[in-house]
């Protein structure tokens, strides 16, 4: 069976749970169909291996207009290529990004469009600082591509219900929960400590520690309003970058120059960080902290967890079927910065419980979210689509 799975990231330029899910769904799919994955980028070499990956880049004479109408630019270029390579018998598109292209690629050859929701545009109306009147284009983009999929893949139980709310003009029958996963080879603790020692973090003080991008989305404000109250004994490490607008940026750079004012150990690395680093970062985590305020699933917090590390987080969307209460880590309200200290507080009182929670954070990780699962039940998901079209 031929594929065409477009994303807009794929490595080396992954920033968000998106593309980590891209990534090791392509490998895992590789194995099962042949695929090819239409990304942005660079074109690039033939591919020693499978998947093929084919670069497309927003077309030069929309330079300088709203960035929507320039990835709409790449859609159509994704459009063409699949037409003009021969053809896939299944279309697969990942976010807003892709999706115009999945759906455009599908009524042009006559294929089932799979679109998996990471995320929906109606529940992030925040988008519209990054993307000014483009917001209206990417949620129309969404809407044409979820209301006629053949194949609608939720995430989480949690994103389905709210696929369901957003969009009622969907049949439930089409939506199909396949949860994210995460590499628990790779994703494991890392005794060693110079990563930690390289970025001013100490390795023999607790360590409260937050990856995310710079977004409404994963709350960073709220854990900085948080932080005044955490215990002084603690750093804060925030790997924090890739803010969505200049005065979302100035805005945490406030509250981190503010809370440096009143606390040490407060340590914010702004640049994207190798995974390796972000694994040492997480397995010497005394807490790792997930404030979303909206989260389909959280990948990162599967990474935490993998690393053997309690979880504090929001109880929002997808998070509660990954984070066990009282077993692998707390749930808080979301938007709660006095919650979510407090939460973190008793986490850092009790290092003992802490550690039995990041135990059974890792065991969890590796019993229930294998990626090889999460592509066999990608596959079988074609393949009815594909039957049935027959």
């Amino acid at each position: 069976m031929r594929v065409a799975l477009l994303t807009r990231e794929f490595p080396p330029d992954v920033y968000g749970g998106a593309g980590v899910h891209v990534e090791y769904l392509a490998r895992e799919l590789a194995r099962l169909v042949e695929l090819t994955v239409h990304c942005e980028g660079e074109p690039r070499p033939p591919a020693a291996v499978p998947p093929v990956v084919v670069g497309h880049r927003p077309w030069p004479a929309l330079d300088g207009a709203n960035d929507a109408l320039r990835i709409a630019s790449m859609d159509l270029s994704m459009a063409a290529a699949v037409n003009t390579s021969g053809g896939a018998d299944v279309v697969h598109s990942h976010t807003w990004y892709t999706n115009l292209a999945g759906h455009l690629t599908a009524l042009v050859e006559g294929i089932p469009h799979v679109m998996t929701a990471h995320s929906l545009e109606p529940r992030r109306p925040w988008k519209a600082e990054q993307l000014g009147g483009g917001y209206r284009l990417s949620s129309w983009a969404e809407q044409v591509a979820i209301s006629s999929a053949a194949a609608v893949v939720a995430v989480s139980d949690g994103m389905r219900a709210d696929i369901l709310d957003a969009y009622p003009q969907v049949d439930p029958g089409r939506v199909h929960v396949i949860r994210n996963g995460i590499d628990t080879d790779e994703y494991a603790p890392d005794p060693r400590t110079d990563v930690l020692e390289r970025h001013g973090v100490d390795p023999d003080r607790p360590s409260v520690v937050f990856v995310g991008r710079i977004t409404r989305q994963k709350g960073l404000p709220v854990l900085l309003r948080a932080a005044a109250d955490l215990d002084p004994s603690a750093q804060l490490v925030l790997c924090a970058g890739a803010p969505d607008t200049e005065e979302l940026h100035a805005e945490v750079t406030a509250g981190v120059n503010g809370l440096r004012d009143s606390r040490d150990g407060v340590v914010w690395l702004s640049g994207m960080l190798a995974k390796p680093e972000v694994i040492q970062l997480l397995t010497h985590a005394a807490v790792f902290v997930c404030p979303s305020v909206y989260e389909p699933l959280g990948i990162v917090n599967l990474e935490a967890m993998a690393c053997g590390t309690a979880v504090v987080a929001s109880r929002v969307g997808g998070i509660p079927e990954v984070v066990a209460h009282g077993e692998t880590g707390l749930l808080v309200p979301p938007d709660d910065p006095a919650a979510l200290a407090a939460a973190v507080n008793e986490l850092l009182a009790d290092p003992a419980r802490a550690a039995r929670m990041g135990r059974a954070g890792r065991e969890r990780a590796v019993a229930a979210f294998g990626w090889p699962a999460v592509a066999e039940s990608t596959a079988r998901l074609y393949n009815h689509l594909v039957d049935g079209r027959a």
